[in-house]
């Protein structure tokens, strides 16, 4: 079945996305994405503003996440800004879909009664957009050094769906991976993996044995006093969303380096990641049939 398809705002997954969309021969038209120079072609429909945008069509996709600021839609490759109430106020009987949709947005469609679904929340998507993550993580890792991965000793605090894919690529390259968990089943699977095992409770003086330390924890982790231990040379990357599991002003002071790396899959993988929205997209609209 085809659809008829309108992509509001996004980085380069949802440039990625009008095209494959299109190409599966789906109606699809966009605003927002005008400055991408992949959707100048004469055959990409650019809506002229939003009302036109909502015109004949029956599903609504917005950006990944769907705000930053809280006021305006994420829309990098707009020439304006693009109001969140605008957005969601010209809807009518269109299906929404977005990611990481915050509380106040979601009770706002909620109030009027907009079907929508938040993209991010769907564990298809979730586990395809770990291996995008680790894959980005380890390039962050192999350009921001200057040694080899191979022999290495990494730490990876948190043992959720992207530590699990990360570590286990980063054994692949002969890693010495040490994952750092609470719970006593993720310690299980930590030694069942064939990882080493330390309880991030404990974390301390422990921190200056490791040549690259990766947070997936959205919670403060390394604060000033657990910072203290970590070596000058040290690689520290940050997954976590805002507001990170590292302290970055005293990561700065003391001359560590920190890259807080987000929203890795739109960032080294567009073209996959759109691929992966899109089929997540197709479940959604199956299941509702």
């Amino acid at each position: 079945m085809n659809y008829k398809i309108s992509i509001i705002g996004g980085d380069a997954r949802n440039v990625n996305l009008v095209k494959q969309l299109q190409n599966d021969g789906n109606i699809v038209k966009n605003l927002g994405l005008e400055q991408n120079e992949l959707l100048k072609s004469n055959n990409i429909t650019k809506a002229e503003n939003i009302e036109k945008l909502y015109e004949n069509t029956d599903i609504v996709i917005g950006p990944v996440p769907f705000t930053k600021d809280g006021k305006n839609i994420y829309a990098p490759f707009s020439n304006q800004e693009i109001s969140i109430v605008e957005v969601i106020e010209k809807l009518k009987s269109q299906i929404f879909i977005a990611g990481s949709i915050n509380q106040d947005v979601a009770n706002i469609l909620n109030d009027k009664k907009i079907q929508f679904y938040d993209i991010m929340k769907r564990e298809e998507l979730a586990v395809l957009n770990a291996i995008a993550t680790a894959e980005g993580t380890i390039e962050i890792a192999i350009n921001k050094t200057d040694r080899i991965l191979h022999g290495s000793k990494v730490l990876i605090l948190g043992f959720g769906r992207i530590s699990k894919v990360l570590a286990n690529k980063l054994k692949a390259l002969s890693v010495d991976v040490t994952c750092a968990a609470r719970k006593i089943e993720d310690k299980a699977w930590i030694k069942t993996y064939g990882y080493n095992y330390t309880n991030i409770n404990d974390i301390g003086n422990n921190l200056k044995e490791y040549d690259i330390i990766i947070n997936t924890v959205p919670q403060l982790i390394l604060d000033k006093n657990r910072l203290n231990y970590v070596r000058k040379d040290c690689l520290l990357i940050d997954l976590a969303s805002n507001p990170g599991g590292i302290d970055r002003e005293t990561a700065k002071e003391m001359q560590i380096k920190l890259e807080w790396a987000l929203a890795l899959p739109g960032k080294v993988a567009p073209v996959t990641s759109a691929e992966f929205i899109k089929d997540t997209i197709y479940n959604i609209l199956e299941e509702i049939k």
